[in-house]
């Protein structure tokens, strides 16, 4: 399947979402690999991470952009070589990037019932305001889960904890949007974050 979604956040940033439908050999044949990218495909043992990882060579197609194009730093943090900012995320059957002049970040989430297992490994502050057992629990769990993995992305600090440094103010679902801070070293940082839901997906995304 081509594009799935294309969001333009603001004139500097865009996020393109790909729903991944295509077999490893038909994602693999129009793409040129750097060897290490080459490498790491085929060290994969799952062939829905092979093709995740594919398929987010198809995204950056979308905007102009080659595997040649991106790099990895020492945090495992993308960079694009023109100097634009870009994050990456993909689960099970969908990825998605967001490219802009800004430092950002993007998390694409399944909404399973299993988070709210683990919702005290990264939840404090979001407690006050989320009520178990409701049909909306998992969903809004979910959000703030795609909310802090995309900060965690773009901050991409060695010692930064969901639960202790990050804090989702409260937000209705229908709105699509909240504010999220960082609390660390003495220093707040606030982003403007927004989310979707597709097929039971969350996509979070987070700008300054």
């Amino acid at each position: 399947m081509p594009l799935y979604k294309s969001i333009s956040v603001n004139s500097q940033t865009t996020v393109k979402i790909w729903k991944i439908e295509e077999s490893y050999d038909a994602l693999i044949a129009p793409l040129d690999l750097k060897p290490n990218s080459m490498k790491r495909v085929l060290s994969m043992k799952s062939q829905l991470h092979q093709r995740g990882f594919l398929s987010v060579r198809h995204l950056l197609r979308e905007f102009g952009y080659t595997d040649q194009d991106l790099f990895y730093d020492d945090n495992g943090k993308p960079h694009l070589k023109d100097g634009k900012h870009i994050s990456i995320t993909h689960s099970f059957t969908f990825s998605g990037i967001i490219v802009s002049d800004k430092e950002v970040g993007i998390d694409i989430e399944k909404q399973r019932e299993k988070i709210s297992v683990i919702a005290r490994k990264f939840v404090e502050y979001e407690f006050n305001y989320l009520t178990a057992n409701t049909k909306d629990y998992v969903r809004k769990l979910t959000v703030i889960w795609g909310v802090k993995e995309s900060l965690y992305k773009l901050f991409a600090t060695p010692g930064m904890l969901f639960k202790e440094h990050f804090l989702v103010i409260p937000f209705m679902l229908q709105d699509g949007e909240t504010v999220a801070w960082i609390d660390y070293k003495n220093r707040k940082y606030r982003y403007t974050t927004a989310f979707l839901e597709f097929e039971g997906f969350t996509c979070a995304y987070v700008v300054p």
